[in-house]
């Protein structure tokens, strides 16, 4: 009836307007290198007040509060990542759908930065290892929460042909942040509340410049929607395989890349303790000498890798030297005891670090299966990472233990499992993601 009227004339009742889909993907343009700039700075600011806890500080509370259960670290670790796995795409999702004059990953940012801040704190004073597992559970969800929405970002505003050496800056940011972190806390050692506390204040402040200075702008016209169904929310956790086989397999050698990585690095403290014959508190020097160099070698990896895969179009290879440059290192600090080869080994495994990374976010843009949803998928790869990063912490005092004797630990059988699975990864990217150069 609408029709004939129309047709006669008459412009009669409008159907109802076809609401579109619930959310759509920004349009992606060129990006200014001051834009750039600012969201590496960001991303080296949550890195730093999140990776120097799991790198040394929580190894230095742990020291203090359970001495000679190192254990204990692997545990608290462990725990609060297997916490954030079940929360981390309900965030996503949340995110997505946010509607709000500040954006959808602003106010993911800023409050997540907020509520790690506030953990460090409490990390720093709490009288026990209990309490401490819950400050590092509430912490690394605040800062993962922040890291996230920087991704995200990411995934919503980068175009392909810059998307290398983003992920490249990003990747450097990563490898720095602990660098300069060891430093601050070696020069704060005589304090444990500002080892914690002061990477942390410097990272809070360096991430919020960046959605001060590059306002993301409101969300109202992408999200039609904030509603989520039942169905929505369950299927946030996973994807189909089939459907996206790129987008799985790159999954999968994420995960035995980051799986290998985490055994190679959660324990790094103790093991160059161990190796060198020092009490854990003296390490910090040593870890810190280690990361100098290891920073030169980031970026050089880092940049060339970002660089080049940008403007030969290839990604997938740059991933695979990424895995055989982790190898050299893993192999070579498996049988090392003296500062030389640790060091050459330490540099090695850095250096592979940047190069993986230098591309791995590029791969991950390059598969998402829909944009518009970047934040339940970039959870869904966060678990690529995430899952590794809770479960090693929790096989490897078992792999330590085979073999050791009185308390020398077998580190040398954890890090050549480490370059085993990180090798697989990268080879499993190399040869089984079709639709990336």
């Amino acid at each position: 009836m609408a029709e004939k009227q129309r047709a006669a004339g008459h412009p009669g009742p409008d159907p109802d307007p076809d609401p579109g889909p619930a959310v759509v993907a920004p349009p992606l343009a060129r990006v200014s290198t001051g834009y750039i700039t600012w969201m590496s700075i960001a991303f080296f600011g949550s890195s730093l007040a999140y990776v120097l806890p799991l790198s040394y500080s929580l190894a230095l509370r742990v020291d203090q509060l359970a001495p000679g259960n190192e254990e204990v670290l692997g545990y608290v670790t462990g725990t609060a990542q297997c916490v954030y796995l079940v929360l981390s795409p309900l965030i996503g999702l949340w995110s997505d759908r946010l509607r709000s004059p500040f954006g959808r990953r602003t106010p993911f940012m800023v409050l997540g930065a907020v509520l790690g801040l506030i953990a460090l704190a409490g990390i720093a004073l709490a009288p026990n290892v209990p309490l401490v597992g819950v400050g590092w559970v509430l912490g690394l969800a605040g800062w993962s929460t922040a890291g996230q929405a920087i991704q995200n970002l990411q995934a919503d505003r980068i175009p392909e042909e810059q998307r290398g050496r983003v992920s490249a800056l990003v990747g450097l940011s990563v490898q720095v942040a602990p660098v300069l972190g060891i430093g601050i806390a070696y020069a704060l050692a005589s304090s444990v509340f500002l080892v914690f506390v002061v990477p942390g204040v410097l990272g809070f402040v360096l991430l919020l410049l960046f959605p001060l200075i590059e306002r993301e702008g409101g969300s109202r016209d992408l999200v039609r929607t904030s509603g989520v169904t039942a169905g929505e929310l369950f299927s946030s956790y996973g994807f189909n395989p089939r459907k996206y086989p790129d987008f799985a397999w790159n999954w999968l050698g994420r995960f035995l890349f980051f799986m290998g990585l985490y055994f190679n690095t959660t324990f790094g403290t103790f093991f160059y303790a161990q190796r060198l014959d020092l009490p854990v508190k003296e390490v910090a020097g040593i870890v810190a000498s280690i990361g100098l160099l290891g920073v030169v070698a980031a970026g050089v990896g880092a940049i060339a890798g970002g660089f080049l895969s940008d403007k030969l179009g290839r990604r997938r290879l740059f991933a695979l030297i990424g895995s055989l440059l982790f190898v050299a290192g893993a192999c070579l600090e498996a049988f090392a005891y003296s500062f030389v080869p640790l060091v050459v080994g330490g540099v090695l495994m850095q250096l592979a670090i940047a190069a993986f990374g230098a591309v791995d976010l590029a791969i991950v843009f390059a598969v998402l299966p829909d944009r518009a949803q970047a934040g339940r998928y970039m959870a869904v790869v966060a678990f690529a990472q995430k899952i590794p990063s809770a479960v090693a912490p929790l096989i490897a005092p078992a792999v330590i233990a085979i073999g050791a004797t009185g308390a020398d630990k077998n580190y040398t059988l954890l890090y050549l499992s480490g370059a085993a699975l990180a090798l697989t990864g990268g080879l499993l990217i190399m040869l089984k993601v079709k639709s990336v150069r």
